[in-house]
């Protein structure tokens, strides 16, 4: 089939989103999940007396994933209105069921129960990608636990850390994001079977006031669904506080990985590291020598849409009307789908990179080097003190001898405060101890202890209760 070039195609689909997630927001995810919804309402109603049968159930199971779209499609034209359209379509296809589908039932019941399965697929989609990139994570951070390099605070430099530890910031961000998708995914709950305005009227009317019956309904059809409970109370739609709480955890994934992100781009102009480049990629179309880290650039510019559009169900939920309005319908398609397909793209890219990021050792042991010499300056002092020196001399002598080297270095030359010191005599230390005490390892604190202990006792456990999740790959569209 010829691509349409004609029409508008959203690069989450055509770029940037995988299948899997593009699926779980599709029509078909959407109507076959309305149709199960239908046989859960019918078979429950049959198993507590009403007038449904097996037969009928049966019928209505048999036509559950062979939707008959045209006539959907050709009856809202009719009626405008998308739920009773499938009714329509559905009762076609099951016409001894026809009369029972949607019993007692309104929109809601198939349109926001719907929503959150639709979301807790996602979100289980979400959760999958996320170890996967905390395994790649956790195999750099101990693979370099031990190397040396150099920190900063305020992008200035500051005393070493290593390469492992640095990782363990970032995978300890992305802990702190499956931990709160693992809470959202447990803590969804079906809207049930509530009624226009959420009393349950119509379903009082069908069993006589039976309530026994309305609670034990509402319950099979959660635990059809895969849900452990609907909830308590609701107008004619679940809270719209659970979009905003589920995009406000996307959120959260964004805020993550563009993080991990900027750094990468940081340390890829520091020469340190490096984001995957394809053995054939173009970095740019006018200076061939380039490598950008285009990737990474991704991840940021990404991250940026999905943390301003967890703003939509924000204001969604708080402009809601009583038992309801309909300004939530069209804002909440489009921004809860686009922010899980745009976090399922950040995730793709996380996964791509971690799997291969490059590292320079020689140039992350040489731009350490030229400001270690300021760094050891407190270790120096001490050896001085040791070998006859003035400790607050020193500490003055230290300083001024610290921002002429800064000065030199400042202004293109070498940095020159060893040979400074040494030649000092108020030191009473010679180049060669100097250079002794110049040992990157020394000055790491407790970073590769950290490190260690960090990924035995948070990561490991993770991964080893997701191991069946693990082996993911990701291959970038562009």
């Amino acid at each position: 089939m010829e691509k349409d070039r004609k029409t508008y195609e959203s690069p989450f689909c055509t770029r940037y989103a995988s299948p899997e997630m593009q699926y779980i927001f599709s029509a078909e995810k959407k109507f076959t999940t309305w149709r199960k919804l239908w046989v859960a309402l019918a078979r429950g109603e049959m198993k507590l007396g009403l007038n449904v049968t097996k037969e009928q159930v049966e019928e209505l199971e048999a036509h559950v994933n062979d939707i008959n779209y045209e006539d959907a499609e050709k009856r809202e034209k009719e009626v405008r209105h998308d739920v009773m359209s499938h009714v329509y379509a559905y009762g076609l296809q099951c016409p001894n069921a026809a009369k029972i589908i949607h019993l007692g039932a309104t929109s809601c019941y198939v349109g926001d129960n719907t929503d959150i399965i639709v979301m807790r697929d996602a979100l289980t989609l979400v959760k999958k990608k996320l170890v996967n990139v905390m395994a790649n994570l956790a195999a750099f951070a101990k693979k370099y636990k031990d190397m040396p390099c150099l920190a900063y605070t305020h992008l200035q430099p500051a005393q070493p850390t290593t390469v492992g530890k640095r990782a363990t910031l970032w995978l300890n961000e992305l802990l702190m994001d499956y931990e709160e998708v693992c809470y959202r995914i447990s803590g969804l709950k079906l809207l049930g079977q509530k009624g226009t305005t959420g009393t349950q009227a119509s379903f009082e009317e069908l069993f006589h006031g039976d309530s026994a019956k309305i609670k034990q309904l509402e319950k099979m059809i959660a635990e059809e669904m895969g849900f452990s409970a609907c909830v308590p109370v609701s107008g004619q739609t679940y809270s719209r506080k659970v979009d905003s709480a589920v995009l406000s955890t996307l959120s959260g994934i964004a805020q993550t990985c563009s993080k991990f992100s900027n750094d990468l781009r940081l340390l890829q102009n520091f020469e340190e590291m490096e984001e995957p480049f394809e053995k054939n990629q173009i970095g740019s179309s006018a200076m061939p020598y380039k490598r950008n880290p285009m990737r990474s650039e991704r991840i940021t510019s990404l991250a940026r849409y999905v943390m301003i559009n967890s703003l939509n169900p924000a204001f969604t939920a708080g402009t809601q009307w009583f038992e309801r309005t309909l300004d939530d319908s069209a804002n909440k398609r489009v921004s809860v789908a686009e922010g899980f397909l745009a976090v399922d793209a950040i995730l793709n890219i996380m996964m791509n990179i971690t799997d291969g990021i490059q590292v320079y050792p020689e140039m992350i042991r040489r731009r350490l080097m030229n400001k270690l010499p300021f760094m050891a300056t407190e270790n120096i002092m001490m050896r001085a003190v040791e070998n006859g020196g003035n400790r607050q001399e020193l500490h003055e002598l230290l300083r001024t001898h610290s921002h002429a080297a800064a000065k030199k270095v400042k202004e293109g030359g070498d940095n020159d405060l060893v040979d400074r010191i040494a030649a000092d005599p108020a030191f009473k230390i010679t180049k060669d101890e100097i250079e002794k005490l110049l040992v990157p390892e020394n000055y790491v604190g407790r970073a590769p202890e950290q490190t260690e202990e960090f990924l035995k006792e948070f990561i490991d456990p993770i991964l080893e209760e997701n191991k069946a999740l693990l082996g993911e790959k990701a291959e970038l569209s562009v």
